[in-house]
């Protein structure tokens, strides 16, 4: 059966019979629907956050299609449910631009699945929505405040940096011009749209600790200068508590469960090419409040989610993960030893050998934040047994344990083995975990260490307009932040092509954003879009919807 028909043939339990689970009383849920709930944040216990385990699931380099972390992340806390563990999985919330796009949804795959699954691939609890109306409503005041001639704040048009978003993939709307028709249809000036997840509200729900870090946060946004080139932020516009009411039900992290009956959390959506890649802060928090072990994920490769979950997350949070678990598919191997496409699903033990370089380098870096990683080796029908076994002989060579997680298939009784495993590797851990670098360092300092410590680059170039960029960022006394790198997901490097474990390389900073509101700055790398397009044949294309609403065709 196809994800979707697995999810459909399934038997929710009532959201409020979830809730029970963790000792949570109905009145202490908002319900949306039988299925779907809010947790209110008292329900945080920052003591539970501390003593719980904190897993992250992350993934060497993609492919196109993913490799799977959502689906191990979640098989893995069926498996650590079946061996008595109380462990909760807490997750992002899928962007309609991948589910319509090439990519799919983020519901997991097969027998490792959170339902409903429709649900949350679509509006879900309207979160997404939210999010795009902060960020909106921010855009109109500050194009409010620019027609308005008597206004107390003189923005220059000419240095606005906030765009609107839409939560679709969209590339028409990258660059646009705004304001045509005449002085009562406003300034005309360029402007663009990103996409939601790319959204600098996005990063800001989910690096708050409460509602009011998420109105100081928003009231931090920058916005642009005035004609005196004073800096313009949004709290000068007085717009930070409208803000933070039409995000007041957003901030609640949503109640869920997995296939088997398991509560689930899932809050937030930023990606982790040209965002920070995690869930929500305070998600991750009450499943640590709730669980006795929390298993979460980051997006992409272990050198984007993960990188900025080690740096920028857990400093914002107070998080140490107790260890991490990379994500390994055989097709990837091979994809990084030189298979094409059409290859992937074809046994080639040599290529497999060749792209472990990809696999051993994300290994290399795990151990860099002080954790001991256990590799997940995410089953595929044509998988080889010769080649499964050179992948766990690989690892155990560089000391690390390699287990086959057949979740897809078999739910929590096909990851058993790499739930023991990850409990042995979290019992048996002599180390701490460190981050990679101090956020006091220059902004220079901080790239450096990223590029050439987690890339594998030789050195970093700056582009004019970085440069520039800099300056302002030194100016508006910002250099403190952390580093939030916009990069391609399928190389190491800001070249795509160039897969495996490329060296010697250069990558070129083209310019930087600047997400004070967040507190983080991004380096746009390369050819870096915060607009993605859409394939020339859309994965829309292949769903449909019956006459009883019965939806086919998502995954």
């Amino acid at each position: 059966m196809t994800d979707i028909e697995i999810a459909q043939a399934g038997k929710m339990i009532p959201i409020k019979n979830i809730a029970q689970k963790l000792g949570i009383g109905e009145d202490d849920i908002e319900m949306y629907g039988k299925y779907k709930a809010k947790l209110p944040l008292h329900l945080i216990n920052n003591e539970n956050v501390q003593k719980a385990k904190l897993i992250l699931v992350t993934a060497l380099t993609p492919t196109p299609a993913g490799e799977g972390k959502t689906t191990v992340s979640i098989g893995l806390n069926e498996g650590l449910n079946k061996i008595g563990k109380k462990s909760i999985v807490v997750l992002r919330e899928p962007s309609l631009g991948p589910v319509f796009g090439i990519k799919g949804g983020a519901a997991g795959g097969g027998y490792s699945q959170v339902v409903p699954m429709e649900d949350i691939n679509l509006h879900f609890t309207g979160d997404f929505s939210a999010i795009e109306k902060a960020n909106n409503f921010l855009a109109a005041i500050i194009d409010n405040v620019i027609q308005t001639p008597d206004h107390a704040i003189k923005i220059d048009p000419r240095t606005v940096v906030w765009k609107r978003v839409i939560d679709m993939n969209d590339r028409a709307l990258r660059n646009i011009i705004i304001g045509i028709g005449g002085k009562a249809n406003g300034m005309m000036r360029e402007d663009g749209f990103n996409i939601t997840a790319a959204s600098e509200i996005m990063a800001i729900l989910c690096l708050s600790n409460s509602l009011t870090d998420l109105k100081e946060k928003l009231g931090n946004i920058f916005v642009g200068f005035t004609y005196k080139n004073e800096p313009v932020y949004a709290k000068d516009l007085k717009v930070q508590n409208a803000m933070a009411i039409l995000l007041k039900d957003a901030i609640q992290p949503n109640l869920v469960q997995t296939l088997e009956g398991n509560p689930a959390i899932i809050h937030g959506g930023p990606f982790a090419n040209i965002a920070q890649g995690t869930n929500s802060i305070l998600a991750t928090k009450m499943g640590l409040s709730l669980g006795d072990y929390v298993v979460t994920e980051a997006g992409f490769g272990a050198d984007l989610g993960a990188e900025k979950f080690m740096n920028i997350k857990c400093g914002y949070a107070k998080l140490k993960p107790s260890t991490i678990v990379i994500v390994a598919t055989i097709r990837a191997l091979r994809h990084h030893g030189g298979a094409i496409p059409a290859e992937y699903n074809t046994p080639d033990i040599e290529k497999v050998r060749k792209g472990f370089a990809n696999l051993e380098k994300h290994i290399e870096n795990s151990k860099k934040y002080g954790l001991q990683p256990v590799v997940a080796i995410n089953n595929f029908y044509t998988d080889s047994e010769e080649e499964i076994n050179e992948v766990i002989q690989l690892c155990a060579a560089m000391g690390t344990k390699a287990v086959l997680s057949k979740g897809w298939a078999l739910g929590g009784n096909g990851t058993q083995d790499l739930a023991k495993a990850v409990v042995e590797a979290i019992e048996t851990s002599t180390q701490e975990f460190k981050p990679l670098y101090d956020w006091a360092l220059p902004v220079k300092a901080k790239i450096d260490i990223i590029a050439k410590e987690i890339y594998g680059a030789a050195e970093v170039s700056y582009a004019g307009k970085a440069e520039t960029d800099l300056k302002r960022i030194e100016k508006l006394g910002l250099s403190h932040l952390p580093i939030c790198m916009a990069k391609t997901q399928k190389s190491f490097t800001d070249n795509e092509k160039l897969i495996g474990r490329p060296t010697g390389f250069t990558v070129t900073v083209r310019e930087f954003e600047i997400a004070a509101g967040a507190g983080f700055l991004i380096p746009i790398l390369g050819t870096m879009m915060r607009m993605p397009g859409l394939p020339n044949i859309p994965a829309s294309e292949g769903m449909s919807i019956d006459e009883n609403g019965v939806i086919s065709g998502l995954s």
